[in-house]
């Protein structure tokens, strides 16, 4: 029999990951990324137990690593500068991982490339099904120009993020799948540690609409998430995104912190500015395409596991692939079947829960979280609040790819 050939679009966690499955169970993956070469690190992540377990079952977890410092402080912060210590990202249930994207990545990259076909400056513009494979058109752009090529494969994994060209070729356009959340991030790398605090501690200014946390890492500076609603995202990118940033936290005074970061902001060499969107889709596959991580569901950073579930789908697939020889269709099923009910829960908590965590969209939810840090900074309370918390979260736990 001849090997069953696979196109992977996307050179991302999603995409590595399929790659490496797709090489353990006998397929030759074939990845391409529209970028000219390897992306740079990114901005936080956060790998919760779901993601864990798949990447110890990879054996790429300790090549992840973890970049949370041992006895980092979170402090909610106001406007003024006054302090009280909270509760970080790192406090969650669950205890996720405090990393870089380019951490797991790299990981997964350092397995796939040495035995996969990688090809940069390529995208499809043709996707072609057939009963017995698919026919896709590729666009390579050199220097001198571009050329374009068609090829048969045998499965296409969509895994190019959330404005998907895998899906808009086969499944419509972007509008038709992309659920607005209707709020704004901005993050990039700070130069150096916060003036004022350690280096291992971060910060959280959260008023109603509108938010700033800072990630500490160890060996490496902090990033910065702004977060701000918004009824109208078409303005924010009709002007320079620190400008969008300053209208959403003005008109009141900056303050010394928030003003050393929207500062940062703008004299970042790369920075992320974005809206935020979830993908939902009645279907994430055909006979013989399949789409992947934000391509197919985005959870959207307020969820947290964007990185688990790529992981996790990945992972999943492979097995699913392996245990249906010669029925991809069925094994395409199986896997969707199967992900769904967990995925509709990630997604659910991350537009209630996790967005309010992050941005509390009242003066309601904004005193509640007052109420929560001040219990926080007693022992009693700290370990009741994590008790209730983990109710939440145990979810984030559930090893989904273990079948």
């Amino acid at each position: 029999m001849n090997t069953p050939r696979a196109l992977i679009v996307g050179m991302g966690i999603g995409g590595l990951a399929t790659a490496m499955r797709l090489r353990e169970i006998g397929w030759e993956p074939v990845l391409i990324e529209r970028a000219s070469g390897r992306r740079p690190a990114g901005y936080f992540i956060g790998l919760f137990e779901t993601g864990r377990a798949t990447a110890q079952r990879m054996g790429v977890l300790d090549a992840i690593g973890n970049r949370a410092g041992a006895d980092s402080i979170t402090y909610d912060i106001e406007r003024s500068g006054r302090r009280r210590p909270g509760m970080g990202y790192g406090d969650l249930p669950g205890g996720p991982r405090l990393i870089l994207r380019g951490d797991i990545e790299a990981a997964l990259y350092d397995v796939v490339a040495p035995h996969t076909e990688i090809r940069y400056g390529t995208t499809p513009i043709a996707i072609d099904e057939h009963a017995d494979g698919v026919d896709v058109t590729l666009r390579t752009d050199q220097g001198d120009g571009a050329t374009e090529t068609t090829e048969r494969f045998d499965l296409v994994v969509g895994a190019d993020g959330l404005r998907s060209t895998v899906r808009r070729l086969t499944f419509g356009p972007d509008q038709e799948f992309m659920r607005p959340l209707s709020h704004i991030i901005g993050a990039t790398i700070l130069k150096g540690p916060l003036p004022g605090y350690r280096p291992q501690d971060g910060i959280v200014l959260a008023e109603p609409g509108r938010s700033v946390w800072t990630f500490p890492f160890t060996d490496h500076h902090p990033g910065v998430l702004f977060n701000y609603r918004t009824g109208d995202e078409d303005a924010q990118f009709r002007r320079p995104p620190i400008e969008s940033l300053r209208r959403a936290f003005g008109p009141e005074p900056t303050g010394p912190v928030l003003e050393y970061l929207l500062q940062q902001f703008e004299q970042a060499d790369d920075y992320l500015f974005d809206s935020v969107h979830q993908v939902e889709m009645p279907t994430w596959h055909t006979d013989r395409t399949v789409l992947l991580g934000d391509s197919a569901w985005c959870l959207t950073l307020y969820s947290g596991m964007g990185a688990s579930t790529a992981l996790a789908g990945a992972d999943l697939l492979g097995t699913l692939l392996q245990r249906n020889p010669g029925n991809i269709a069925r094994a395409l099923r199986e896997w969707d079947q199967r992900l769904r009910p967990f995925i509709d829960v990630q997604q659910r908590g991350g537009r209630t829960q996790g967005l309010t965590m992050f941005v509390p969209q009242s003066r309601r939810d904004k005193a509640i979280r007052t109420f929560t840090q001040s219990l926080m900074s007693r022992p009693a309370g700290k370990r009741v609040m994590k008790t209730l918390a983990a109710r939440q979260f145990k979810e984030k736990s559930i090893d989904i790819a273990a079948v």
